[in-house]
């Protein structure tokens, strides 16, 4: 049985991502969703980034300020806490990215998850 990122790689080339990451401080990054383009080295397309305060960011030029382009790492790698134990990684649906952007600049659900 196909699990949802393979249905959703497989249909769009496109792979969605929800990221939690532990708690460290207030201005830091809680959770992250991912637009990741699967048909070119996993790349990130657009990065919705929500912090600590529940304040929300999004990036759809996540490259612009970097030196180095690097490609995502696939949800089993980030579970598998080869970067370390504070991260747990879901696939998410195209619908449940967007919705993220429409609601604009405050995130009300869960910032943690229980699998770190």
């Amino acid at each position: 049985m196909q699990d949802l990122a393979e249905v959703l790689s497989l249909e769009n080339k496109i792979e969605y991502v929800k990221l939690f990451v532990e708690y460290e401080h207030d201005n830091a990054p809680s959770v992250f969703f991912y637009e990741v383009d699967l048909g070119n080295n996993r790349f990130l397309i657009r990065e919705i980034v929500v912090y600590a305060d529940r304040r929300v960011t999004l990036d759809d030029n996540p490259d612009r300020d970097v030196i180095e382009i690097v490609p995502i790492p696939t949800i089993d790698e980030l579970n598998s806490r080869i970067w370390g134990d504070v991260f747990f990684a879901t696939a998410i649906s195209k619908e449940e990215f967007e919705a993220k952007i429409r609601q604009g600049d405050f995130y009300e659900y869960d910032l943690h998850h229980g699998n770190y």
